[in-house]
């Protein structure tokens, strides 16, 4: 990433009243020291420029330009980046930061941009940051998250149903352009990483300290952004409160190139979910939410919506976190008027710190319940997995089901002729999973536009289980992209 400072957009920051501090240095080996300074001056307000000095005109930069410049280019805390070539004056001029953070050791020592500062009206500030500050949260997880791929595990998959790779990228090629509308709840997803210190004395309470923040587009909004980043346009339908969470939601998913047609319920907030995490681990989880239907008159403007917009879509997706957005009436109603258009929708309802409802959504092309929310729909706890699964099938009406199993993959079922199922499977494609987190919702939007687009269910699920897999290897919820489903079906196809 490249993080060029852009001076028009740095204008737009002063317009809004948002805080810009600046640093400058050589930056050879970036070490913790360094990250403890460079976060300290990114906690002094909005928007961070570093001022990296040109090694031509510093006795100090040993590295070369472009080593240091990518260095903290992938740091989070950094904003924007210049090459100060000796004229740190003209600099500060242009970029006019409210804050300057330098090094504890200059506090003694002769700062001559001092005066220039206190004509400008900036604040001198001396720090070298807190101690115990870990560098790893700040380091941007750029990686491929195809590195942990285990692409040998397709093959007896593969053979069995005879592909090959050009029916896949065909298939992936018509992706793009699918219309598709997104139905369910919005959520926020916050995570704080932190640093371990140790065990309170006075009680056997786990201390830590805060370091990144990092929020993410989560639930059903992430759906709608990975359908985006697979190329369909999408129009997303959900409910925020009147807050700031809403403001970031929004910007996200504007971001992302989502269509947004948001509910502003006042009496509820935004949901949100934040967890706090050290060493790559999640200690706790708060949800900030409230679980309630939709007023009669928040329904009643979400169906006229959707009736002005029906006839433009290919296909509906109903991500349901069960936090009253999609209750049973809305979705008969959504559902009622799909079926009229035969227009195919898909479905998921999750149960995992909430009570799921997958019963309401009858007569879908596709569902994806774990085992759990398979066994709570069935109300059976007893059964194999394969009459379970039936069973579900049968009860929602459903042409085909994939049972999704965490570690141990997937199990296919679909809808034959005679009414019997079908049934393959699909282990998971990534056995080294960074954050589990959305790897349903990845299958769920992939799967469904590659049925829409012409696959058979086999297919579909090989597509759905390589978009899994890509989502497990990041940390938080980041869209698909094609690229990346490409480059996982190519590496699919690739004898171990």
């Amino acid at each position: 990433m490249n993080k060029q400072l852009n001076l028009q957009q740095l204008q737009q920051l002063h317009t809004q009243g948002k805080r810009v501090v600046m640093i400058y240095g050589d930056f050879n080996i970036l070490h913790p020291g360094h990250f403890r300074y460079i976060r300290f001056a990114a906690e002094q307000g909005d928007y961070l420029v570093v001022g990296l000095n040109d090694q031509n005109s510093s006795h100090g930069a040993f590295l070369s330009n472009e080593e240091r410049w990518q260095a903290l280019a992938s740091l989070d805390m950094v904003q924007g980046l210049v090459m100060i070539d000796g004229d740190l004056e003209t600099w500060l001029r242009q970029i006019k930061p409210q804050v300057v953070v330098k090094g504890k050791e200059w506090q003694k020592a002769s700062n001559p941009e001092a005066p220039l500062l206190e004509q400008l009206g900036c604040r001198l500030l001396f720090s070298s940051g807190e101690r115990f500050v870990s560098s790893l949260p700040y380091m941007r997880r750029d990686y491929d998250p195809l590195e942990w791929l285990e692409a040998g595990l397709t093959q007896p998959y593969l053979h069995r149903h005879r592909f090959d790779i050009e029916q896949f990228q065909g298939l992936l090629h018509r992706l793009a352009g699918l219309r598709v509308a997104v139905f369910g709840d919005l959520i926020v997803d916050e995570y704080q990483d932190c640093q371990p210190v140790g065990m309170s004395r006075e009680d056997p309470t786990i201390v830590v300290t805060p370091q990144q923040m990092n929020r993410y587009l989560g639930g059903a909004g992430i759906v709608a952004a990975h359908a985006h980043g697979l190329g369909a346009v999408v129009d997303f339908y959900s409910v925020v409160g009147d807050d700031a969470a809403a403001e970031f939601a929004k910007q996200k998913l504007e971001a992302f190139g989502v269509s947004p047609s948001l509910l502003v319920d006042a009496v509820r907030p935004t949901t949100v979910k934040r967890r706090y995490r050290a060493s790559g681990k999640t200690l706790l989880r708060v949800n900030d939410f409230l679980e309630q239907d939709l007023s009669s008159e928040l329904s009643q403007r979400l169906l006229e919506r959707f009736k002005a917009r029906v006839s433009d879509y290919d296909l509906v997706i109903f991500s349901d976190f069960n936090y009253g957005f999609l209750s049973p009436s809305v979705v008969a109603e959504l559902s009622a008027i799909c079926q009229a258009r035969h227009l195919p929708y898909v479905a998921d309802s999750q149960s995992s710190s909430q009570v799921g409802d997958l019963n309401k959504f009858r007569n879908v092309m596709l569902a994806t319940p774990t085992e759990h929310e398979a066994r709570l729909t069935t109300q059976n706890a007893q059964d194999g997995l394969v009459s379970v699964s039936a069973a579900l099938g049968n009860q929602l009406k459903a042409q085909h089901l994939f049972v999704t199993l965490a570690a141990e993959g997937v199990l296919v079922r679909t809808r034959m002729p005679s009414g019997e199922w079908d049934t393959d499977e699909l282990p998971a494609l990534n056995t080294n999973p960074v954050d589990p987190a959305g790897a349903g919702d990845a299958m769920l939007t992939s799967a469904a536009m590659a049925l829409v687009a012409g696959a058979d269910i086999w297919q579909a699920a090989l597509i759905g289980s390589l978009a899994s897999a890509c989502q497990v290897g990041r940390e938080g919820n980041i869209p698909l992209t094609l690229d990346e489903l490409e480059r996982g079906v190519a590496a699919a196809f690739m004898e171990g």
